[in-house]
C-alpha cells in the first residue's frame, strides 16, 4: 500500500471515509491517561463518519473499554468496541462444537467472550479441555501458563487447538513499554513446540469482523504499531494511519518493508482533517514534501532541505527510501531522520 494517496489536490486522511477504526494503546490512551488531542479529534470525526475501536488487549470486557473510554470523554457504547477474545471466539467456534469445555489464560475479557458463545471455561488440563484460548491480563503467571503447557503436550491442532487473541509483543503503558501477549504466547510455545492459531491482529480476522459489523465501504484504521496495525490493516486491504503517539516511530518507518507501510504518518489524530502533503520526485530521485527534501545519493540518504515541519522530513525520508527498492542496511541514513 503507498505512502501518499495521489490525487489532484492534497486531501485529509478522513475525506470520504464512513468508518474510523482506531486501535487504543497508543492511540487513544496510554495507560488510564488520554493521549494529547485524541478524545476531541475522534469526537469531531464522529459527526460526519462512524467511529469504532479495534484492541488486541483481551484482558477486559467490550462494555469495560467502552466505559474507560466515556470517562475519558468518547461518545461510545460497547458495540462500538471490537476486541480480539470476539474475534478469538469467533475462530474457536470454527474448530470446536459448542458447549465445549476450553482452558482460558486470561482475564475477564476472554472469559465473558467464552460465555457469551456458549462455551465453558475451565482453568485445568486435568479437565480434558477440548481447546485452549490465552489472551493477555496483567495478573496471567506461571501457573496459568503451565496449565495450557500441559493440555498442549503431546496432542496436535486438529486434536487440542490452540488460539491466541493477538501476538503483540509489547503493550504500552503510563510507565513504559510493557511485555504483551506475545511474550507469553511464547512460554507456552517453547514448552510445547507448536504455535497458536491468532485472532486478532496482525491477522484480518479481526478487521473483517469490524467491517462488517459497521457495514462499510470506505473504512480507515489509526494504530500505532506497524507489526500488527498496519501490517493487519494491510492484509484487510484498509487504509491506515501510523499515528506517532506510540511505540513505533521514525526509526521504524523508515526501515519498514513493503507490507508495513502505512498509508499516512501523522503526528496526531489533529492531522486527520488536515490537508495530506504529496510528495513530488524530481528527476534526479530527490523528494519534497512541502518544504523538506530528502535524496539518495549513492549509499548516502541526503537531508538537502530540513524544512519548517519533521514529520514532513519523515515522509520525505520515507518516500524516497522506500521508492528506491534499497533495503535500509545498506544505506547510510542520518540520526536526524529518526531521533
Amino acid at each position: 500500500m503507498a505512502l501518499f494517496r495521489r490525487s489532484p489536490e492534497d486531501r485529509a486522511p478522513l475525506d470520504g471515509v464512513d468508518l474510523l477504526l482506531a486501535d487504543l494503546d497508543g492511540v487513544v490512551y496510554t495507560g488510564a491517561e488520554a493521549i494529547p488531542y485524541a478524545v476531541e479529534s475522534l469526537n469531531s470525526a464522529a459527526e460526519t463518519c462512524r467511529v469504532g475501536y479495534i484492541t488486541n488487549n483481551a484482558s477486559r470486557t467490550d462494555a469495560t473499554v467502552a466505559a474507560h473510554l466515556r470517562e475519558l470523554g468518547l461518545r461510545v457504547e460497547p458495540s462500538d468496541v471490537v476486541t480480539s477474545p470476539q474475534a478469538a471466539v469467533r475462530l474457536l467456534a470454527q474448530h470446536v462444537p459448542a458447549g465445549s469445555s476450553i482452558l482460558v489464560v486470561g482475564g475477564d475479557g476472554l472469559v465473558d467472550e467464552l460465555q457469551k458463545g456458549g462455551f465453558t471455561v475451565t482453568r485445568s488440563a486435568e479437565d480434558e479441555p477440548a481447546a485452549v484460548i490465552q489472551g493477555f491480563a496483567p495478573e496471567v503467571g506461571w501457573t496459568q501458563l503451565a496449565e495450557a503447557a500441559f493440555a498442549l503436550q503431546g496432542r496436535s491442532d486438529d486434536e487440542r487447538p490452540w488460539i491466541a487473541t493477538n501476538t503483540d509483543w509489547t503493550i504500552p503503558v503510563a510507565r513504559g513499554i510493557a511485555p504483551g501477549n506475545g511474550t507469553l504466547v511464547s512460554a507456552v510455545h517453547t514448552a510445547v513446540g507448536r504455535l497458536p492459531l491468532v485472532a486478532g491482529k496482525p491477522e484480518r480476522a479481526i478487521f473483517d469482523e469490524a467491517v462488517a459489523r459497521f457495514g462499510a465501504r470506505q473504512p480507515l484504521f489509526i494504530g500505532d504499531r506497524l507489526d500488527t496495525d498496519v501490517l493487519g490493516a494491510n492484509r484487510a486491504e484498509i487504509a491506515s494511519v501510523l499515528v506517532l503517539t506510540g511505540v513505533d516511530r521514525g526509526k521504524q518507518l523508515l526501515s519498514a518493508a513493503a507490507d508495513l507501510r502505512p498509508t499516512y504518518i501523522l503526528r496526531d489524530l489533529r492531522d486527520l482533517t488536515a490537508p495530506y502533503p504529496r510528495p513530488h520526485t524530481a528527476r534526479d530521485g530527490a523528494v519534497t514534501v512541502r518544504d523538506a527534501t530528502v535524496a539518495i545519493v549513492g549509499n548516502e540518504v541526503r537531508i538537502l532541505s530540513e524544512g519548517r515541519d519533521d514529520v514532513d522530513l519523515l515522509r520525505a525520508a520515507c518516500e524516497a527510501i522506500w521508492s528506491s527498492g534499497r533495503a535500509i542496511y545498506g544505506l547510510d541514513v542520518p540520526e536526524r531522520l529518526y531521533v
